[in-house]
């Protein structure tokens, strides 16, 4: 039987559940993303355990917080997974599954991708009822629909949930702040004397990169107006930061490695704002209810962009050629179409957002939070 509901038709619901898997095993910001379609899971299915087959971050992340997950079962680095952390010891996946089928999952979804590595694992696991997305590479599950690239991704996971009966209860990702996180974050960086404002100048993807110099004229500005200034990064960040801090030529805090994840969400939660390219701290800051302005390719816009604007401002970039070489990089999702595809370089797409722009969304943004 299938129901209508806010975003489309929901399956009808699957009897007699006990334990639900879902493999999503990737980096921060993509996590994010999934936590809708783990509150409609948990709403559609109260009694049941909800495991995540994720990484060890998440298994940090998820310990002791509040939320729809009950469980992280890491999943073995693997093609298309994820990768090894530095030290992780040795694992194989044929182990990790056949412990996992143990289990006796009655639901198992992947929300992991386009399902050409993450299908055969969910597969794998022997649940009675497998569910997720599927790309033209990908074998299928009991229940599918197709991956397309350009939707956003919120949504692409709310209509797996539908599939096995879990009609969307919000699309707004939300993470629990904790005590335990607040502390943490009280005793890095101590108590504000004036308003905070966090910069996240790094991404994983440099394309997507703001660059540096733009960063510290927004830091500028902000300490003028007399706010306290964070700059966060990631220790691969490390040197984007220095260039941040060095360039503004005005204090402000780096703070590189100094905080859990659970201990910079709470310090993003505390922040009157938070600008940042789109990248998992962007995502991470709404997620825990902070302002925010993200600088954005036009493409990411469509797949990750906020909904909301009474406290989110996405800028937006509209470049689409290499700007060292000039090829036309979007014909690589629509491959019939004219044009060169991709290229090898990986020079920021987003240097034609202009200062400006972000400091007027700022600072239009403080003043609605005041």
């Amino acid at each position: 039987m299938v129901e209508p509901s806010l975003l489309g038709p929901v399956a009808g619901h699957v009897p007699d559940v006990a334990r639900i898997a879902v493999l999503r095993a990737n980096a921060l910001g993509d996590f994010i993303f999934v936590l809708p379609a783990l509150d409609a899971l948990r709403a559609a299915y109260p009694e049941a355990e909800l495991v995540l087959l994720g990484a060890p971050w998440h298994a940090k992340l998820f310990r002791d917080r509040p939320g729809p997950v009950d469980r992280v079962l890491v999943v073995p680095p693997a093609p298309g997974i994820r990768g090894r952390d530095p030290g992780e010891p040795e694992s194989c996946l044929d182990d990790f599954l056949a412990a996992a089928r143990a289990e006796r999952f009655d639901l198992a979804l992947q929300v992991h991708g386009g399902g050409a590595n993450s299908n055969p694992i969910v597969a794998g696991l022997g649940a009675r009822v497998t569910a997720g997305l599927r790309a033209e590479d990908a074998p299928p599950l009991d229940r599918w629909i197709r991956y397309v690239y350009y939707q956003h991704e919120v949504i692409r996971y709310l209509e797996v949930a539908a599939l096995v009966g879990a009609p969307a209860t919000t699309v707004l990702p939300s993470l629990a702040v904790t005590d335990t996180d607040r502390a943490e974050a009280r005793s890095v960086l101590g108590e504000p004397a004036r308003p905070r404002v966090a910069l996240h100048p790094g991404a994983t993807d440099t394309r997507r990169r703001w660059p540096a110099e733009r960063f510290a004229e927004v830091a500028r500005e902000l300490v003028t107006d007399g706010y306290e200034v964070l700059v966060t990064g990631t220790p691969a960040e490390q040197e984007v930061v220095d260039r941040v801090v060095a360039a503004a030529g005005v204090p402000v805090r780096p703070q590189v490695g100094t905080l859990s994840l659970g201990a910079l969400a709470a310090c993003y939660a505390d922040c009157a704002l938070v600008v940042s390219n789109d990248t998992g701290p962007l995502h991470l800051a709404a997620a825990v209810g902070a302002p925010t302005v993200g600088v954005y390719w036009v493409g990411n816009l469509i797949n990750t962009g906020h909904p909301l604007r009474h406290r989110h401002r996405p800028i937006m970039s509209w470049t689409v050629h290499c700007p060292v070489c000039g090829v036309d990089c979007t014909p690589g999702v629509y491959p019939a179409r004219p044009g060169d595809g991709e290229c090898p370089h990986r020079d920021s797409f987003v240097t034609d957002v202009p200062t400006v722009e972000v400091v007027e969304a700022a600072r239009e943004l403080l003043a609605t939070s005041r």
